[in-house]
């Protein structure tokens, strides 16, 4: 062998123990043994990793701690993939379930990502999107009786930004009297708060993005299913052909963020609660949306559905109009605005102008998603701190 062959050659692996820490498998493609492996690996007569748009180590054993804990105490195992955001997980899963001339049935107050994704690139291949207050069973059921072309139920339990929450016994009951298929985003509450499964909901997203890594410092989404699902080759073909796995790098930092999990959302429950209590007794606020209060609409939902906490999310409304919302919003001093949630620190957003920006006003405000509401991502910073940053901000409205 020349030299130039070998400083090519990769180097021998020295790993004589096993690594305490999952580690990171940076590589694009593995390597056979032999082209009959190579032959079995791909036909999927032996198990193997090959290329690391079809799977990767590092990835794969992420994806499966979260399916694990969105099963944790129940007698069901679960599966799960790992895609590169939340947005791909959605895309990634639902492309899998639904086709031209199918429709979708779901909320008008989920994320405003969720809802230009239904009502514009899903609209360009034929499937359509039809919008319905999901607590409204009989007005769900009257849109299912008229359209026998949806397929299935998307949902958010609590909504973002409006924390309006579903009930998942009564929809998921709907759902297969219609012979739909139901999928519900859990990031708000990772399933240390809730777990969908236990009221036989089909598919649950995350963007891991958020809670689950909670120090915004990568980029996933998880699609989890049962382990038995039938459909599940179809998922993984639709990663594998869109091309939308997790970088191992994200994966491993979303692993090393899990380590902490249970610790923060005590953490950001406790703080949430108590800055929605300040805030919903606060004379210049008009409204509190946070499950936690009694004064929620679906608080008797969320209290049979987070059985663990109410969680970290809030949203509200100054009494001012447009002019002093941005003036308490520039006043803030420990609240961060960022246009993202979940993070180990405060963070507020104002969603009419950003995360809401490209939906239709009309349906904004019919769900509740006001020009004045603010939403904030309570951190897990000592409370006093928060409450009082918010106090300062607020006195300048």
């Amino acid at each position: 062998m020349k030299i130039a062959s070998f400083c090519v050659k990769e180097v021998e692996n020295k790993r004589t123990t096993k690594s305490h820490v999952l580690p990171i498998y940076p590589t694009s493609s593995f390597v056979f043994e032999s082209v009959e492996q190579s032959i079995d690996i791909f036909s999927g007569k032996q198990e193997g990793h090959k290329y690391s748009r079809y799977g990767n180590p590092t990835s794969d054993a992420v994806a499966q701690k979260i399916a694990d804990l969105e099963c944790f105490g129940m007698d069901l195992e679960a599966e799960g993939l790992l895609c590169g955001t939340g947005m791909s997980a959605i895309s990634t899963l639902l492309l899998s379930l639904v086709g031209k001339g199918d429709g979708i049935l779901t909320q008008g107050n989920i994320y405003g990502g969720t809802t230009e994704l239904f009502m514009s690139n899903f609209e360009r291949l034929g499937i359509s999107s039809h919008l319905e207050s999901l607590n409204d069973i009989d007005a769900c059921e009257s849109v299912l009786k008229n359209n026998d072309s949806i397929k299935l139920i998307y949902l958010e339990t609590p909504a973002n930004p409006s924390l309006a929450c579903i009930d998942l016994e009564k929809i998921v009951s709907l759902a297969k009297r219609y012979n739909c298929v139901t999928v519900i985003d859990n990031t708000f509450c990772t399933p240390l708060l809730q777990q969908p499964f236990q009221y036989g909901v089909d598919y649950i997203i995350h963007s891991t993005t958020k809670f689950i890594n909670g120090h915004g410092n990568s980029l996933s989404g998880a699609i989890i299913f049962r382990k038995d699902d039938e459909r599940k080759k179809e998922i993984w073909k639709s990663m594998k052909l869109l091309g939308t796995p997790c970088a191992p790098f994200d994966a491993w930092l979303i692993h090393n963020g899990m380590k902490t999990l249970d610790l923060r959302m005590k953490k950001h429950c406790e703080n949430g609660q108590a800055v929605a209590e300040y805030l919903d007794a606060h004379k210049k606020i008009i409204k509190v949306n946070y499950p936690g209060l009694t004064s929620h609409p679906d608080h008797e939902i969320a209290c049979k559905q987070m059985k663990n906490g109410f969680g970290a999310m809030l949203s509200f409304e100054i009494d001012s109009d447009i002019d002093g919302m941005k003036r308490f919003m520039n006043q803030l001093q420990l609240a961060v605005m960022a246009p993202t949630l979940g993070d180990v620190d405060t963070l507020v957003l104002h969603p009419a102008t950003s995360s809401h920006l490209n939906i239709d006003r009309a349906i904004r405000i019919r769900n509740g998603i006001s020009d004045g509401l603010v939403r904030i991502s309570v951190g897990i910073e000592d409370v006093e701190d928060i409450k009082e940053d918010l106090a300062q901000a607020l006195d300048v409205v």
